[in-house]
């Protein structure tokens, strides 16, 4: 290694270490050849840290120097499949372009990894961190991707599948047959009776599909655990083997210029019998460890949390204001998003405000990821302690949107599907692509049209104004409705969450810069809300928020500092906001670009963003 690297880092270690350390004798210290393992796991560091390009070791100094650059108000997030969006890598590549049009900053492309042949979750089933899926592409289309991106001020992120890997990966396929070595990467039993303890506090992923959280390998002759589907293993952290493989799997990614990673199912790492083996203290011990790790290797990476559950869970994931316990960077804020559905559906914001009133401040150089869709369905257990605050269970109170937002309802605009319901009364989830939900399937006439057009821009400020990183699902900004299409019904019947997975739209992308067209409206107002944000300082994810009361349950008024306020109308009904309850004075509207000084008038599910001028 040049001996100007070694200082370099040398000085990250002294810096570092310590947690580094600490953490993992909190997990393995009691094994009999601790000072060993971790004496390799260093070595594997540092030759990563050897083979870390130049150009990215210059991206690391610049964001060592720079920690909050990913909180800043220009930052804007687009998250698509690669084939649905490209086709392949090289396909993506050539729409660098468009993201750079649109304005984004930060691209998550959804699993790209080798996958499993046949069923595999979407690409969740990985079968090997060290290539790329052939139909995709290949590495050396990853590496030449990340570069164009960088070169265009885009930030990729990957999908780093923390919990399980797929039955015909590698390891799995040694356990399977007979090596030990790899057995012990996993939780298996030999016994059912063995399962039955641990089933008593688990839960389910999906239900419906997919029940219980073991399977029976008969390769192995043992149970395995299964938590999602049963071709995905669950992997044993227990075992510090299974920690050294990841953390370098995921260290030569970075090195190949992925600058994001989205752990996903991080609350699922670490088994405990008598618990429901979600959050559990070595969790977040783990991704402490991990998190010291790239500070030393790679540290222009970040790292972002995949935990769909109460706000109140998911901030754990950012650690503590000591940085000693950092752990992620980012982390979805799933609260926020179902609670902004339920609002439109309900046309009230009580459960709304009172997530924003249980979000807690963040470490500093930390950030929410702020969205409306995504590949998901809507999670609505994320809102179970807002839903209750009022004495009503999670169906009773929520059911009732599911089935708005499915479209069952006669009153209803939206044309979504119910997710993992396993009776028509009970709550799980919902899918639909937003246009779909907001009302651009079943509008009849312009008046319906306007309508849909206005509750999609009214989401978006929400996730735009917020205080966070905020994320396009792809077709969004074009209104891009739910898949249909007769080639992929046999993925929606397995799985119904690709109802909001179409193919990227080539006529509406067309379409964008046509006005008269609803493409190219919908895109003129999101570039509109981009542009407003990019110049709005107290937009950024550090300046403080609170909700200003409103009488009407119908309003959300958000003051982000002391100069900026965004007022929505959640209804059908037109609205008047007297500018006194925010402070009174002139306050320039700037999306329409008028003053205004006493009373607001709000259009049904209208937005105005609101800019103190005196």
């Amino acid at each position: 290694m040049p001996e100007a690297l070694r200082v370099d880092a040398g000085l990250r270690y002294e810096t570092h270490s310590e947690r580094l350390i600490d953490r993992l004798t909190q997990l393995y210290g009691d094994m009999p050849e601790f000072d060993y393992w971790l004496g390799e796991l260093l070595h594997i560091a540092g030759g990563l840290h050897a083979d870390r390009p130049a150009v990215l070791r210059r991206l690391d100094a610049q964001r060592v120097s720079d920690p909050g650059w990913f909180s800043r108000q220009q930052m804007l997030g687009y998250c698509a499949y690669v084939d649905r969006f490209g086709g392949t890598l090289r396909g993506v590549a050539a729409r660098v372009p468009y993201l750079r049009e649109l304005g984004v900053t930060y691209l998550h492309l959804l699993p790209f990894l080798k996958m499993r042949d046949g069923d595999n979750d979407g690409g969740f089933a990985v079968s090997s961190f060290d290539q790329v899926e052939p139909r995709l592409g290949s590495m050396g289309d990853l590496v030449s991707l990340t570069a164009q991106l960088r070169e265009a001020g885009i930030s990729l992120c990957a999908d780093f599948v923390l919990n399980h890997v797929a039955d015909d990966h590698p390891w799995a396929q040694a356990a399977a047959a007979g090596v030990p070595q790899y057995r012990d990467y996993f939780h298996t039993f030999s016994e059912q009776s063995e399962l039955e303890v641990y089933e008593r506090h688990l839960g389910e992923v999906f239900p419906e599909v997919a029940p219980g959280n073991f399977i029976f390998s008969p390769a192995l002759g043992r149970w395995v655990w299964a938590t999602f589907y049963p071709y995905q293993w669950d992997l044993n952290y227990q075992n510090p083997a299974v920690f050294a493989e990841m953390a370098a799997a995921l260290l030569r990614l970075a090195n190949r210029g992925v600058e994001v990673f989205r752990l996903d199912s991080a609350p699922f790492l670490w088994k405990r019998l008598g618990t429901n083996c979600l959050n559990q203290p070595e969790v977040h011990w783990i991704l402490q460890a991990l998190r010291a790790l790239i500070e030393i290797v790679a540290p222009g990476v970040l790292l972002k949390a995949e935990a769909i559950v109460p706000v109140s869970e998911v901030s754990v994931y950012f650690g503590t204001r000591d940085p000693a316990h950092d752990e992620c960077h980012l982390a979805y804020h799933s609260s926020l998003m179902a609670a902004s559905w339920a609002a439109l559906a309900e046309q009230r914001t009580d459960l709304l405000r009172r997530v924003i009133a249980a979000t807690p401040t963040l470490p500093e150089s930390a950030s929410w990821l702020t969205y409306i869709r995504c590949h998901d369905d809507i999670v609505w257990g994320t809102l179970r302690p807002e839903a209750q605050a009022d004495g009503l269970t999670l169906d009773q109170r929520l059911g009732a949107v599911s089935r708005f937002l499915a479209g069952t309802v006669d009153s209803s605009f939206a044309a979504g599907s119910a997710f993992q319901a396993l009776t028509a009364d009970a709550v799980f989830g919902t899918n639909g692509m937003a246009a779909a939900l907001v009302g651009f399937s079943r509008a009849r006439n312009e008046r319906e049209r306007t309508y849909a057009e206005r509750r999609l821009l009214l989401l978006y400020s929400v996730a735009f104004c917020f205080g966070g990183l905020p994320l396009i699902y792809m077709g969004d900004e074009l209104a891009q409705g739910n898949d249909e299409s007769e080639a992929n019904a046999s993925l929606r019947q397995a799985d119904g969450r690709w109802l909001q997975r179409p193919v990227f739209d080539e006529q509406r992308l067309a379409l964008r810069h046509e006005p008269r067209s609803v493409p190219g409206r919908v895109f003129a107002g999101v570039r509109r809300l981009i542009e407003c944000r990019r110049n709005q300082s107290a937009l950024a994810a550090n300046v403080s928020r609170r909700v200003v009361p409103a009488l009407d349950p119908a309003l959300l008024i958000l003051a982000r500092g002391e100069r900026f306020v965004i007022a929505m109308n959640f209804s059908n009904d037109v609205k008047q906001v007297d500018v006194a309850i925010f402070g009174g004075g002139d306050w320039l509207d700037c999306l329409g670009n008028t003053v205004v000084n006493k009373m607001i008038k709000l259009e049904p599910w209208c937005v105005r963003w609101l800019e103190r001028r005196s």
